[in-house]
């Protein structure tokens, strides 16, 4: 009859050991009759034996730069005990990269709000970190990851949906990173989790060559205004004048931009050649590159007849109000009817000018 024979997966005596590496003890030729893995302090950690007592695997995460230590025994077919016994050291690392999640816990947020899990460096290994990062949405919701630098310079993993996301969905949203490596010396510092919702469908279409913005609610497609089930406004407004003066800088971006952020009030200060300062109110942020929806009580007499702005989407002070308090961060702007796209060069959430077909391409999985 066999003697137990003990095989330990990482093998006992490993240093620098991930923290979030499961362990596993196996026994042929037996079964284990005790077994615990202890901390420094004398901690158990959670563990589960198979049904058949052949093998013990870990529960739990294990903590930085400790040494675990295993102690147990098995019996053998051949009626003998074997002692199991051995240490694991986990790493310690040089660097705890952070993660961010957004949107964050209880935020409510609009319809094309893409989910972005921020790291604080890019990992070496893409895959073994997207694999640890989940999404549950109830409703179900097809959509996909993708790899992102944002223009903060940190990449990111972005989650969309293939169209708008349906009004009302819960979402929640794992980035279990803790103890993952990422680079040399650099492994994760926590674990993030964020549960929020999507809030009403509403949908902002501003065709520059119609001097207005017209918000939509109940839309159920991508560029496409008769989806929408009504109209809850429509003001009159004024687009950048770059098409009237052929110049791109002065363009406002045709394509979906998403509300990043409102501003009750906001200065404006102008990047060079352009010298302008500005208080502005109501500001609904549409990109980073300076693309807003705001009053401008100065343009008020061409609003809805010319376009004069810098690139932003004026409205009289009003509109501009009421416009202000119905948007969500997160609501989709559709520009359309001006001669430059929206791009990646324009700001953070570039997402939405990304073709699906290439979207599905930008996963490490």
């Amino acid at each position: 009859m066999p003697a137990a024979k003990i095989n330990a997966s990482p093998a006992f005596g490993t240093e620098d050991l991930s923290p979030a590496q499961p362990v596993v003890v196996k026994v042929a030729g037996g079964r284990i009759t005790q077994f615990a893995l202890t901390n420094p302090e004398g901690k158990v950690v959670k563990g589960a034996l198979s049904a058949d007592n052949t093998s013990w695997t870990s529960g739990e995460v294990l903590g930085y730069g400790k040494t675990y230590t295993a102690t147990g025994s098995a019996l053998g077919a051949n009626g003998k005990a074997v002692a199991i016994k051995g240490t694991y050291t986990t790493v310690t690392p040089d660097t705890r990269v952070r993660v961010n999640v957004s949107p964050g816990d209880g935020d409510v947020v609009g319809v094309a709000a893409p989910v972005i899990v921020r790291f604080g460096t890019e990992p070496a290994d893409r895959a073994s970190i997207e694999k640890n990062v989940k999404i549950t949405t109830t409703p179900a919701v097809v959509g996909a990851w993708a790899w992102i630098q944002h223009d903060d310079g940190l990449w990111a993993l972005d989650w969309r949906p293939k169209g708008y996301w349906p009004a009302n969905t819960k979402v929640h949203v794992e980035a279990n990173v803790y103890g993952l490596k990422f680079g040399e010396g650099e492994y994760g510092a926590d674990s993030v989790t964020s549960d929020f919702s999507i809030g009403r469908n509403q949908v902002v279409y501003a065709n520059a060559k119609s001097y207005q913005i017209v918000v939509k609610q109940g839309c159920t497609a991508i560029n496409d205004e008769s989806s929408c089930a009504k109209t809850v406004a429509t003001y009159k407004a004024s687009y950048g004048r770059g098409d009237e003066v052929n110049d791109p800088n002065l363009v406002t971006r045709s394509g979906v931009h998403v509300v990043i952020e409102k501003l009750p009030v906001h200065l404006m200060i102008g990047s060079p050649p352009f010298t302008y300062r500005s208080t502005e109110y109501w500001d609904v942020r549409i990109s980073d590159n300076g693309e807003f929806i705001h009053e401008n009580p100065y343009t008020v007499d061409v609003q809805g007849v010319d376009n004069v702005s810098h690139g932003c989407i004026n409205l009289s002070p009003e509109s501009a109000k009421a416009y202000f308090d119905s948007a969500l961060v997160g609501d989709p702007v559709e520009v359309t009817g001006t001669s430059v796209q929206l791009s990646d060069a324009d700001g953070d959430l570039y997402d939405w000018t990304i073709p699906w077909s290439k979207w599905l391409t930008l996963s490490a999985l």
